[in-house]
């Protein structure tokens, strides 16, 4: 009963998407504490920190990528610089650019800020040169010169009115200048590597700077000299001044002399003391180091841990920190605890699963070592370390809480998520497969075991204890039960059936296999193997249902294998590519696919088709999971995107149905509207329905009721200009057709002599539709011309042809028809004069114009019932051409009969009248 009210799914739609925001480069808050802005190719991205989402994006026309940028204190403007040597200032809250220049560096800028006041710009280019702009009046006020190499860090002095400006370029000096004279005052000279940041105390007589030499160095600005220099012991990139009149007591901060916090290489941030140059506090990170790494393998370039920035957020108490793997946290101070996390760039997402009770979370394996869980609703991450290679695949246990995890380490992890609080720890971990692992599942009924594929060709089993911990602390080893040489190259994928009986693994070698289980401490049984991919199987999953399995490979194709006899069902052919993950929906019925060509298609299993293809990924689609609802859908590709997917098809139909029952509604109130001759209504009804046919049906009506071309006219000139635009384009289409062209020309001649040609032109698309009339009307014109050229014809051979043997009488009437129709003004053909018909001319003259007239009428309503006629001109004319022979032939049928019983009675009777005889000939 429950698969007969089974409803196929049809179609999924986006519903949210975690795609890169940052890519490395500046970052910068603004003053309200509301936004954080940061770069990302050719684009600035405006971040909302309180949702996490983006909600404004500043991207380069040109598409060149974005050096620097820099945010003005009253967050009113924002300027950019680009490889293009341009710099454009922007309304950033509109994303509209209001003003581009050309910077007059001769090479890109690596720096640039404003000044306190917002008025003054200062840039530093990589030709070792400093230029300063005034926003306001839009012009360059200062070009200094005497900086060797990369400028790569400009700032004002906070106090505007010393008018002073520092930079460090890449000669390792701090540069002090004389706004008012364009003069350097002084070199300061204190390190022996790049500095990195500058940060004044709020009197602005001293300032510390930071650099990746290991030291910070306290300045007296007054006497410009070295107060203190504190040995930090790690590349520093940013330094921050703790505030003066906050209690920072609980860190060790005791004395009110100056505080700094660094952030280096190591990823730890360190509040240090001025004055006795020691550290008062180093923050605790929330999980140990990584295996293997060291206080000393921490300072390396390209540590994940590793921070380049450290703003702060003084209004909250707040910081950020933004790590070398481009991701930015939020810390509370004086705890140091951490407030959110945001992921900038994710780089190859390789696998991606639902996580948490109601799966209000997921859980993502990136192609770094560390595990990523965002929450679904405001796109916060918390960032998991514990594996020391790249994760490679992920698989989540039945209740949602507890997952499994393996990487290229060689180890396999399990997690659990505190369904309360949303903190993640791992609380086992198993290490003896001699490669990397790259396919894992896990027991569907209980959480009892976990199945891992290794790139060394074995499977392992791998059992779990029947209380797993609660934390990280006490952290369960874990022991492979089984060991099987499964296959002769890397194990892709494995799969546990519902009832935790059987497991399937695929494998490069193009091979699928089944297993048995058995009962706990027994060995795998090899049941069956599948053989039918042309390359490696990349995925295998079993029917939640039915006795089948599903498996997809390199070969492009999914297949469909019976467990009963291993052999092959259904193969569904439709991706270019290889195909890297396939689930099974509505119950078994349907599958879901991804390939390495970016697309993600739904199948319908039992009529072997693809019902739905959706597009939303780039590059390969690594990761595919559905939610135990089946009612939401997540993919992962390469192109660092992870796209959410909802289920619309039910919302779709009730869209559909409430669409057809207004259609039906509107159509009645149509008809309605017609019978009661209501015909404005009407006509706009139709063509807000967008319905031209029932538009020419309205139309057709208006001309067939009385005085119809007055009635067309007051109708047309009342519709509103978008109707009128709708009616136009209507017309267009309409002309081409030869039943309804004279419709058309009725609507278009309303307009043509009522409205203006500016104003018609003002209408969309009206020039287009224009000229697409003037071919049809001219073929019209000419198959109007050729029917009455023929009507013509039939006309004149009518009054020519006479019976033979008529009365006298009749041959008078005759006589005056035939020269009727000689003195048509218009005639086609000449015609001689017969002897002794001219003393009646003027008379006949007369009658032959009035028939002629009414010939006229005649062929005018002819041409009304010509609307009927088929829409091939050409057929037309063939008909006319065919009833005009069959007319001819009938009456040389009837004239050659007469002509025999004439003859006759010639024959019989020879005393006839000579008039008669002429008379005769004459016929």
């Amino acid at each position: 009963m429950a698969k007969s009210n089974l409803q196929f799914k049809t179609n999924y739609a986006v519903s949210s998407t975690i795609e890169p925001f940052y890519k490395g480069g500046k970052v910068q808050i603004s003053k309200d504490e509301k936004f954080i802005f940061c770069t990302c190719g050719t684009r600035v991205n405006v971040l909302q920190i309180v949702t996490g989402k983006i909600v404004h994006s500043i991207e380069q026309d040109d598409q060149e990528d974005i050096t620097s940028f820099a945010l003005s204190l009253d967050d009113e403007i924002l300027v950019t610089a680009s490889k293009a040597l341009l710099l454009k200032q922007w309304d950033w809250k509109q994303a509209q650019c209001t003003r581009s220049w050309r910077a007059i560096h001769n090479v890109p800028i690596a720096s640039m800020t404003f000044d306190p006041t917002s008025t003054l710009l200062a840039t530093g280019g990589c030709d070792g040169t400093i230029k300063l702009w005034d926003v306001v009046k839009q012009y360059c006020t200062h070009n200094l010169k005497g900086s060797s190499g990369v400028v790569h860090l400009v700032e004002f002095h906070p106090d505007i009115s010393l008018l002073q400006l520092f930079s460090s370029a890449s000669d390792c000096g701090i540069r002090m200048w004389d706004l008012r004279s364009s003069q350097c005052l002084c070199v300061l000279q204190s390190h022996y590597s790049p500095v990195t940041s500058l940060a004044f105390t709020s009197d602005g007589a001293s300032m510390v700077s930071s650099g990746r030499d290991k030291i910070c160095t306290v300045w007296d600005l007054k006497s410009r000299t070295t107060r203190r220099t504190v040995p930090v012991y790690e590349a520093v990139e940013s330094v921050v001044l703790l505030p003066e009149d906050e209690d920072f007591s609980e860190i060790g901060v005791k004395t009110k002399e100056i505080h700094f916090i660094t952030a280096g290489s190591k990823g730890v941030l360190r509040v240090w003391d001025a004055s006795s140059a020691r550290c008062v506090f180093a923050q605790t990170l929330p999980s140990a180091p990584p295996a293997g790494g060291s206080e000393e393998g921490g300072e390396e370039y390209g540590d994940p841990r590793s921070l380049t920035y450290c703003l702060p957020l003084p209004s909250s108490l707040r910081l950020v920190t933004v790590t070398a793997e481009h991701n930015i946290l939020l810390y509370q101070l004086p705890s140091f605890t951490t407030q959110q996390q945001f992921v900038g760039f994710n780089d190859e997402v390789l696998d991606v699963k639902f996580l948490g009770k109601g799966d209000t979370h997921i859980v993502v394996a990136t192609n770094s070592s560390q595990l990523k869980v965002f929450e679904l609703a405001t796109s916060s991450c918390k960032i998991l370390y514990g594996h020391t290679d790249t994760v490679l695949s992920l698989d989540v246990f039945k209740k949602g809480s507890l997952f499994v995890s393996c990487a290229k380490d060689k180890s396999v992890r399990v997690w659990r998520q505190d369904p309360d609080s949303g903190q993640v720890c791992c609380v086992a971990q198993g290490c003896s497969h001699g490669n990397a692992v790259g396919s894992i599942t896990c027991s569907r009924m209980k959480e009892s075991f976990v199945v891992s594929g290794s790139q060394d060709c074995t499977i392992k089993v791998w059992d779990l204890p029947e209380t797993i911990p609660e934390t990280d602390g006490d952290m369960f080893q874990l022991n492979a039960r089984v060991t099987e040489k499964a296959h002769d190259k890397d194990v892709n994928s494995v799969a546990v059936s519902p009832n935790d009986k059987l497991l399937v693994s695929g494998s490069q070698d193009r091979l699928a296999k089944l297993w048995s289980l058995g009962a706990p401490g027994a060995d795998l049984a090899l049941l069956g193997v599948f053989r039918g991919h042309r390359r490696g199987v990349w995925c295998v999953q079993f029917s939640p249902m039915d006795q089948v399995l599903a498996s997809s490979s390199a070969d492009g194709s999914v297949k469909l294998w019976s467990l009963q006899d291993f052999s092959c069902l259904k193969t569904f052919e439709g991706h270019d590519a290889s195909v890297l993950k396939l689930i099974f929906v509505s119950r078994g019925t349907q599958l879901l696919t991804s390939g390495s060509d970016g697309l993600v298609k739904l199948w319908t299993i039992k009529t072997n088709e693809c019902v739905k293809t959706l597009d939303a990924h780039q590059d390969k689609v690594w990761g595919l999971h559905a939610t135990r609802k089946d009612d939401r859908v997540v993919t992962a590709s390469a192109d660092s995107n992870i796209t959410v997917w909802t289920d619309v098809t039910e919302v779709e139909q009730a869209e559909e149905q409430a669409k057809q029952e207004d259609q039906i509604l509107k159509k009645q109130e149509l008809s309605n509207l017609l019978h009661e001759k209501k015909f404005l209504k009407a006509l706009g009804l139709a063509i807000s329905l967008d319905q031209p046919h029932t538009v020419l049906k309205v139309i057709k009506a208006i001309r067939q009721g009385e005085d119809g071309a007055k009635q067309l006219e007051k109708t047309v000139l009342k519709l509103r200009q978008d109707q009128k635009e709708s009616m136009l384009r209507y017309c267009a289409v309409w002309n081409t057709n030869a039943r309804s062209c004279l419709d058309a020309q009725a609507v278009i001649q309303v307009m043509l002599t009522h409205l203006s040609p500016e104003e018609l032109l003002q209408y969309q698309g009206a020039r287009a539709h224009l000229e697409g009339l003037i071919p049809y009307t001219e073929r019209h014109m000419q198959r109007i011309g050729r029917l009455l050229q023929a009507s013509m014809f039939l006309d004149y051979m009518w009054q020519k042809m006479r019976v033979t043997g008529a009365p006298a009488s009749m041959d008078s009437q005759d006589e005056e028809m035939d020269t009727a129709s000689l003195q048509v003004p218009h005639s086609l053909f000449m015609i001689d004069k017969r002897p002794g018909e001219g003393g009646d001319g003027t008379r006949e003259q007369g009658d032959g114009e009035e028939r002629w007239n009414e010939g006229e009428v005649e062929e005018d309503g002819g041409l009304e019932e010509d609307t009927n006629c088929p829409a091939n001109m050409e057929d037309d004319d063939d008909e006319v051409s065919i009833t005009r022979k069959a007319s001819v032939r009938g009456q040389r049928e009837e004239n050659g009969q007469n002509g025999k019983e004439n003859g006759n009675h010639r024959s019989g009777s020879e005393e006839s009248s000579g008039e008669e005889d002429q008379g005769d000939q004459t016929g």
